[in-house]
């Protein structure tokens, strides 16, 4: 037994670094569009407006694909399901640096107003065909983890794999910090990319069982002997996630949560300029509420495991309120001309709303268990890109009307209707497993 499970923790180790890089992958054929887009405007005169429209679309439609994915992913190998996904991203990319090419084959220009307007429609194109199979990263992962992670430890080892958005962003920020070329902002990463295919090729098992080793205890479900019985998974899927009460509250939960989320990555920087932040502290201040954000998602996992017992609907209830402690606070901090003091109670609300952002999601794949986890966190994930038609033009009206001041006022009421929400679910059991009494298996 000493030996097995010496095994099994090399493996669950190894399946968590590892899709943690493969999903960073994603992000290198993703955020580098951002980078490009100066270099863009600039060689090509494309406006902001034009790059605007694009990135709305885009977020929609990454929200879609990623709920589509996600219920994909219950009854797809989700390690091929990644690489197909990661791979159609790495062409789309080698694709992007040839817009301008394809645009003069289509216009039949190579400058000019149609020539311009030819080349935003491939690159609308393109980006959109990014974005849908862009939602092909979460879903697979998230189906990896519930089948490598007991509950018990889901939430610990999820908070730790959920840095690969931070690391992924990051590591393509460095790179893209030190290119010159708008073709190379695409080239570059997808030809990282590319490796990171065959990395998730080698790396990566479905199952204990694909290495021989026995699947995790306590984890029986009801659909366990129905396998392959599609009208049986079907009314499973619908059952434990569409007409789940508890799904849908955490759903709307994580909607409050991004509405926070996204208001301060969005709106951030124009306001902290308008209250009279220098260009490079408020970047500062944005990057820092991301870096504790990180340390909140860590912190989160392990307090949700070891002193909740992995109740982690209850740490989402209190960091919510808490994040409504630190934006009322902020309302009356703007006024003092104290930005260190601001700058670090806003580390603070940033250290606890990216508890909520990571666990909610480990909340729903305990309670739909590993059989319908990813759908699960599918619909929590479009919920949350529902937020950008809160945060987007009707908060920019709000501020326009009433100016930046009141907006910490009205996050702090999002983020009260969020923790009620949340609050509804606190004698929640702990997972939605059948459990053996008499399984004592360690794995």
């Amino acid at each position: 037994m000493k030996t097995t499970r010496h095994t099994f923790k090399y493996w669950q180790w190894r399946v968590i670094i590892c899709s943690m890089i493969s999903y960073a992958m994603f992000y290198f054929v993703r955020k580098n569009f951002s980078f490009a887009m100066p270099l863009l405007k600039q060689e090509f005169g494309i406006t902001n407006a034009s790059f605007g429209i694009i990135l709305s679309l885009a977020g929609i439609i990454y929200g879609v694909s990623k709920f589509l994915n996600g219920i994909l992913s219950d009854r797809t190998n989700p390690r091929w399901h990644l690489v197909i996904g990661l791979s159609v991203c790495v062409a789309v990319n080698f694709l992007f640096g040839f817009s301008d090419k394809i645009s003069t084959m289509l216009t039949g220009q190579s400058s000019g107003p149609d020539f311009v307007g030819g080349m935003v429609v491939v690159m609308a194109v393109l980006y959109v065909i990014n974005q849908i199979f862009q939602g092909a990263g979460f879903g697979p992962c998230n189906h990896l983890m519930v089948n490598w992670v007991p509950p018990k430890e889901l939430a610990t080892k999820m908070s730790i794999w959920n840095l690969s958005h931070s690391i992924g962003a990051f590591v393509i920020s460095v790179i893209c910090a030190y290119l010159t070329s708008w073709k190379n902002f695409f080239w570059v990463p997808a030809l990282i990319a590319m490796f990171g295919v065959f990395f998730t090729i080698i790396t990566l098992r479905n199952t204990p069982k694909s290495v021989g080793l026995p699947e995790l205890p306590d984890t029986k479900t009801e659909i366990d002997d129905k396998e392959d019985d599609p009208k049986a998974f079907r009314e499973f899927i619908v059952r434990r996630v569409f007409k789940s009460r508890i799904v849908w509250t955490l759903a709307i939960t994580d909607l409050f949560v991004y509405v926070v989320r996204f208001a301060i990555l969005d709106w951030g920087p124009t306001l902290m300029k308008d209250m009279g932040l220098s260009q490079a502290m408020s970047g500062w201040t944005v990057g820092i509420f991301e870096v504790a954000g990180c340390l909140g998602m860590l912190s989160a996992g392990l307090i949700s495991d070891k002193l909740f017992k992995s109740q982690t609907n209850k740490v989402c209830a209190i960091e919510m309120g808490l994040v409504a402690v630190c934006l009322v606070a902020l309302h009356f901090i703007q006024d003092w001309n104290r930005p260190v003091l601001f700058l670090i109670v806003l580390a603070l609300a940033g250290f606890l709303i990216y508890g909520p952002q990571a666990m909610l999601g480990v909340v729903a794949t305990n309670q739909v268990t590993k059989k319908a986890a990813s759908s699960a966190v599918g619909l929590i994930g479009l919920m949350s890109y529902v937020s950008t038609l809160i945060t987007g033009y009707p908060l920019g009206l709000f501020a326009d009307k009433f100016g930046w001041h009141p907006i910490f006022l009205l996050m702090a009421g999002f983020s009260i209707v969020g923790c009620i929400i949340v609050s509804t679910l606190w004698n929640l059991k702990g997972d939605g497993y059948i459990h053996d009494e008499t399984s004592g298996q360690d794995v």
